[in-house]
C-alpha cells in the first residue's frame, strides 16, 4: 500500500514539474531546463506510467498525442455563435464605427476600448469541466465551424503544447474562477497560429518529400489542425493565444482586460501586445505601433481588434445577422508585389456573372504565393487599361483577396501587346452572355450551364449554407462528371446511387457513407439556409433570415406579393422583385417541389410583430433621452415598422433627439413629420394590446 503511495505521489511530482517546464517553455517563453532535461523527465514519467496504467490520467503530459479519430471530426453546436468582425480600413471608418457606439450608449457612460493583435490563423474554442481533484479539464476542443457548429478537434488540440490540459484549483482561485469557492465549468476562445519557423521548417519537409509547399502559415495552421493525424499535429508545434473567457455562453468578467489577466493567472498563453485605451486618438497610435511590429512577431498578423472594454455595454450594443456592434477589426493596408501578367480566364459563378480572373506569373506577397487575381468586369478591364504581356501591381485586399490595382509603367517594365477581348459567348457551355441594361456585368443566361450548375452546387453544400462537409470542389466535379448529380435535388438521390459513388475516384465505402450521412444531416437545417441556399439574387444570408423570421413558410414567401415583401425589414424593391421573378420561374418551382420531397425544412418560427408602424418609415437622429438608438430601433421594428438610415420623401417620420443634424434639417425641408422621444412612445402605444 505504502509502494502504491509512493509511486501515486513520484508520479503526481513529475506531472507537477513537467507542467510548470511546459508552462514555461511555450507559454512564457522563458525556459529553465535543457531540451534533453525535459525528456528524461518526459521519459521517467512514461516509464512509471507504463508500469502502473492503472494511474493515468486524460490530463498527464504523456497523454497529449492520442490515437486517431475513429470516424473523423463529429459536429459540436457552439454554446454562442463564434461570429466574424466587421472590418475597418482607415481612421474615418473606425471615427464611423466608434461614433456609432457610444450613440448607442448613453452620453454619461464612460467607454473604454481594448486593443488587441489581430493574429491570421484559426479560431478556437476549448471547454473546460470540473475534476475529482478539484480543478478543471480539457474535455473538447472546438473550430468555429461555420459559427453556429464547429468540428470536433479535440484529440488535435490536446497535441498544442500551450493549451493547458487542466487548470489546478489553486491557479482558479488564483484567477477568480472559482464559482462559490468551488471549480466550475468555463470556455476558452482564443486563435491558433503556426509560427513562420514552424511554417518554414513545414515547408522545407514537405519539398523533400517531393510535396507542393504549403501558400501560407494561416492555410497551413487550418490544415493541420483538421488533419486526422495527430502525431503530424504535435510535430507542426502550433501555437494557441486565448483572448475570450465564457460561462454559459456568457463572458465571464466585467471587462475585457480582467478576461484577458484571469486567463493569464489560469496559465493560458496570451498575446502582450494589447493596450486598454479612452480614446480614437490612442487607439490610432496603437495602430501604428502594431504594424511596426509586423515583421518582428515571428507569427503573421493582418490587423488590430478593437474592443469595447466593458462586457455589460458590450450586452447592451449587441449583435447584427453577422458580426457584435461592440468590436471591429482594423485591418492593415494590403501588401503588395509586381508580377506578369500572362493570362486572362472568365470564370462563370452560380448566378450566370462571367468574372475575369488575371492568371499572373507566381508571386510572393505577405507569406502567400499569388498565381490569380481578380479583374471585376469589363468595366474595370478597360479603366485599367491592362494588356496581356503587362507587369501589374498586385494587392491583397485585407490581406486576403488578390486585385490588380495598377499597370507598371516603367523603362524596366515593357508593356504587353495584346488586348484582353471580354468574349461574347460562355466557355463553359457556348451560351450567350448578356449584359442588362443599368449593370457591369455580363452573364451567362443558359440556366443549364454547367458552370453555373457547379457554382450552385458549392454554394449550396458551402459552411455558410447546408454545411455539407466533403462537398467540395473536387467531389462535386466528380459528380457532375459521372452524371449522378444535375441539380441540387440529385444530392438528395446519392442514396441510392450508392453502388456508383463507390465507383469514383478515391471513394471508398467510409468516405461515401460519411458523404451520403452530411447529405442527409443537412435536412434538419433552418429555413433561412434552405432559402439562402436556393441562389436567390440579393438574398443573401440576413436576409434570408428576415424573411423566414417573417414569413414563418417558404410557401408564404412563395406567395407573398412584392408589397408584401417589402414589408419585411431590411427588403427593398430590388430584392422583392428579384424574390418574386425567381418564384414565377418555372425551373425554380421544379426546385422547390424536388427539395420538398427530399424532406427539407420548409418552416420556421413566426417572430410575431406589431402591426401598428406596418408600413410606416422612421429615421433615428441624435440623442433621445431615454432610449439607445438599438433600443428604439428594436421597439420601432417590433411594432412592424422600418427604421431606415437617410431620410426621403417615403420617410413617415423622423425622431430626433439632441445634437441631431443633417437629417433632422432634411425633414424640414421636405415636410416630413418629426417626433421627439415622447412623439416615439406615444406612436409605439398604438402596437400595444388594448
Amino acid at each position: 500500500m505504502e509502494s502504491r503511495a509512493r509511486v501515486t505521489h513520484q508520479i503526481e511530482v513529475l506531472r507537477q514539474q513537467l507542467r510548470h517546464h511546459e508552462h514555461l517553455y511555450y507559454v512564457l517563453d522563458q525556459p529553465e531546463i535543457s531540451d534533453a532535461q525535459y525528456d528524461t523527465l518526459m521519459n521517467e514519467l512514461k516509464q512509471l506510467e507504463a508500469q502502473h496504467p492503472e494511474l493515468i490520467t486524460p490530463d498527464s503530459p504523456t497523454q497529449r498525442v492520442g490515437g486517431k479519430p475513429a470516424d473523423g471530426f463529429g459536429k459540436v453546436a457552439h454554446s454562442r455563435p463564434m461570429l466574424s468582425l466587421d472590418n475597418a480600413y482607415n481612421a474615418d471608418e473606425l471615427r464611423a464605427w466608434e461614433q456609432r457606439v457610444r450613440d448607442a450608449l448613453p452620453s454619461t457612460e464612460t467607454v473604454r476600448f481594448e486593443c488587441e493583435l489581430k493574429l491570421d490563423g484559426l479560431s478556437l474554442a476549448l471547454h473546460y469541466e470540473p475534476t475529482a481533484q478539484g480543478g478543471v479539464q480539457l474535455v473538447r476542443g472546438l473550430t468555429r465551424g461555420d459559427g453556429t457548429v464547429g468540428e470536433d478537434v479535440t484529440t488535435n488540440v490536446r497535441t498544442i503544447r500551450s493549451v493547458p490540459l487542466s487548470v489546478s484549483h489553486s491557479q482558479l482561485s488564483l484567477a477568480g474562477l472559482l464559482l462559490q469557492g468551488a471549480a466550475a465549468a468555463f470556455e476558452v476562445r482564443g486563435e491558433v497560429v503556426l509560427p513562420y519557423a514552424a511554417f518554414r521548417k513545414m515547408n522545407e519537409e514537405r519539398e523533400a518529400q517531393g510535396l507542393a509547399a504549403a501558400a501560407n502559415p494561416r492555410n497551413a495552421a487550418a490544415g493541420t489542425l483538421r488533419t486526422l493525424e495527430p502525431n503530424v499535429v504535435a510535430q507542426r508545434r502550433l501555437e494557441f493565444y486565448a483572448y475570450f473567457l465564457l460561462r454559459e455562453g456568457e463572458m465571464l468578467q466585467p471587462l475585457q482586460t480582467q478576461a484577458l489577466e484571469s486567463l493569464r493567472e489560469a496559465g493560458f498563453r496570451v498575446n502582450t501586445h494589447t493596450r486598454t485605451v479612452a480614446s480614437l486618438d490612442e487607439v490610432l497610435r496603437f495602430l501604428d505601433e502594431a504594424e511596426a511590429l509586423r515583421e518582428t512577431l515571428g507569427y503573421e498578423i493582418d490587423g488590430v481588434v478593437i474592443k469595447v472594454d466593458d462586457t455589460a455595454q458590450q450586452r447592451r450594443l449587441g449583435f447584427t445577422g453577422k458580426a457584435p456592434r461592440w468590436a471591429i477589426a482594423y485591418k492593415f493596408a494590403a501588401r503588395a508585389g509586381v508580377t506578369q501578367l500572362q493570362g486572362v480566364s472568365f470564370q462563370v459563378g452560380r448566378t450566370g456573372k462571367v468574372t475575369p480572373v488575371a492568371e499572373l506569373m507566381p508571386v510572393l506577397i505577405s507569406g502567400t504565393t499569388v498565381t490569380r487575381a481578380t479583374l471585376h468586369n469589363a468595366d474595370e478591364i478597360a479603366r485599367l487599361g491592362v494588356k496581356i504581356g503587362d507587369f501589374v501591381q498586385v494587392e491583397r485586399g485585407g490581406d486576403v483577396i488578390p486585385k490588380i490595382v495598377g499597370v507598371v509603367q516603367d523603362a524596366t517594365h515593357p508593356r504587353g501587346a495584346t488586348e484582353v477581348v471580354f468574349p461574347k459567348v460562355c466557355a463553359e457551355c457556348g451560351g450567350h452572355l448578356v449584359k442588362v441594361e443599368g449593370e457591369v456585368d455580363w452573364r451567362c443566361v443558359n440556366a443549364s450551364c454547367p458552370a453555373r450548375i457547379r457554382e450552385e452546387l458549392l454554394h449550396f453544400a458551402s459552411r455558410g449554407v447546408m454545411n455539407v462537409e466533403g462537398l467540395g470542389d473536387v467531389m462535386v466535379g466528380q459528380l457532375l462528371a459521372a452524371g449522378l448529380v444535375k441539380t441540387i435535388p440529385d444530392l438528395y438521390q446519392l442514396k441510392i446511387r450508392k453502388a456508383e459513388l463507390l465507383a469514383l475516384e478515391r471513394v471508398g465505402e467510409k468516405s461515401a457513407q460519411a458523404l451520403l450521412d452530411e447529405i442527409e444531416r443537412s435536412k434538419q437545417a433552418p429555413l433561412a439556409r434552405v432559402l439562402y441556399g436556393m441562389g436567390i439574387r440579393f438574398v443573401g444570408e440576413r436576409t434570408a433570415q428576415l424573411l423566414a423570421e417573417h414569413f414563418g413558410s417558404l410557401d408564404a414567401i412563395i406567395r407573398a406579393s412584392t408589397e408584401e415583401l417589402e414589408a419585411v425589414q431590411e427588403v427593398g424593391p430590388r430584392v422583392a422583385g428579384a424574390i418574386v421573378e425567381f418564384f414565377a420561374e418555372a425551373k425554380n418551382q421544379q426546385l422547390v417541389e424536388a427539395l420538398r420531397e427530399a424532406g427539407l425544412n420548409f418552416t420556421a418560427e413566426k417572430k410575431v410583430r406589431g402591426t401598428a408602424l406596418a408600413g410606416l418609415t422612421l429615421v433615428l437622429t441624435g440623442t433621445l433621452p431615454t432610449l439607445t438608438r438599438e433600443d428604439a430601433k428594436a421597439m420601432i421594428e417590433a411594432a412592424g415598422g422600418k427604421v431606415s438610415g437617410s431620410v426621403s420623401k417615403k420617410t413617415s417620420y423622423v425622431v430626433a433627439g439632441e445634437e441631431a443634424g443633417s437629417k433632422l434639417e432634411k425633414a424640414q425641408a421636405l415636410g416630413v413629420p418629426v417626433l421627439d422621444e415622447a412623439g416615439l412612445q406615444e406612436l409605439l402605444q398604438r402596437a400595444q394590446p388594448q
